[in-house]
């Protein structure tokens, strides 16, 4: 299988993550020597900014390497995208392919409707938080479907996307709101506007849609869980769809947040054309566990 890598390394100290450039940097303050603590911090940025790790590239390859192996074996297409808020580092496999969204998409169409309600200086009403729970807990189709028609459909979620930062996914023009396709990249900007202050949701919003992901079904809840250890907190929405333009093939999507005692990832696994869902199940969690091993061995 032919495969793209990307790895971005920073170290972001103080800083902070910025949605939708694809890499992590750090903000530091701008104004030099007012105090000794204003002096240790640049201190702390010289040395953080300056240093190069000369185990990046080999790092990059043997991951690289290591997916390539196991997805030779395994029919289908698979892409990974991966930031560790711990850390800083992000790292990405197979950026180029788009597949539809299947059920992940219920994450964006849920924050699409906060947004909406947020414009409009109002909280849900107890039946858009009972369909917004549907959609996300159970995977409830008419939920979303309700949703999308309460957000204006394909242009309501172009509207809301564009503010979330994504820059990869075509809401389905017909109505199709599994069809929607995206980015491994453009899930992880996603997630990122569910954990950043610098999101357009509120906080309060932010904590209500991860606590409907954290409260998925239980067996719902494959996918990039995989990537936690036992104990590990788990927000999470997965998507599954057979595919009449593959042949009836599978579509396995997993998107999430994990945090263990140590890391914080943001994680989405993207795959099409899959045998059978439980085929797409495995290489979805595998990969998920390849990739942060690899990370947390790093830092």
């Amino acid at each position: 299988m032919l495969a793209t890598a990307v790895l971005a390394l920073t170290a972001i100290g103080t800083g902070q993550v910025v949605i939708g450039t694809g890499t992590v940097q750090a903000a530091y303050p701008a104004i030099l020597g007012q105090t000794i603590a204003a002096g240790r911090e640049i201190a702390a940025m010289t040395t953080n900014t300056s240093q190069t790790r000369p185990e990046t590239s080999a790092f990059k390859q043997s991951l690289t390497r290591a997916l390539d192996r196991y997805l030779d074996d395994v029919p289908g297409q698979v892409a990974v995208s991966v930031r560790d808020l711990s850390t800083g580092m992000t790292y990405s496999y197979n950026p180029g392919l788009r597949t539809a969204t299947a059920s992940i998409i219920k994450v964006d169409l849920v924050m699409a409707l906060l947004l909406k309600a947020q414009g409009r200086r109002r909280d849900l009403t107890a039946g858009e938080r009972q369909t917004a729970a549907r959609a996300i807990r159970v995977s409830d189709n008419a939920a979303a479907s309700a949703l999308w028609s309460a957000i204006g459909g394909a242009s309501g979620l172009a509207a809301a996307n564009k503010k979330f930062g994504l820059r990869e996914t075509e809401p389905h023009p017909g109505g199709a709101w599994g069809a929607t396709t995206t980015s491994a990249a453009d899930q992880v900007r996603l997630l990122t506007a569910l954990t950043s202050p610098e999101s357009p949701l509120s906080a309060k919003n932010r904590r209500y849609v991860l606590g409907l992901m954290g409260g998925v079904a239980p067996e719902q809840a494959w996918g990039v869980s995989a990537s936690g250890r036992e104990g590990a907190d788990v927000a999470l929405k997965n998507g599954w769809l057979p595919r009449e333009r593959h042949g009836g093939r599978w579509t396995v999507n997993s998107i999430g947040r994990v945090r263990d005692r140590r890391h914080t990832y943001m994680i989405a696994v993207i795959s099409h054309r899959h045998g059978s869902m439980g085929a797409g199940v495995k290489a979805v969690e595998r990969v998920s566990r390849l990739v942060t091993d690899a990370l947390a061995q790093q830092g």
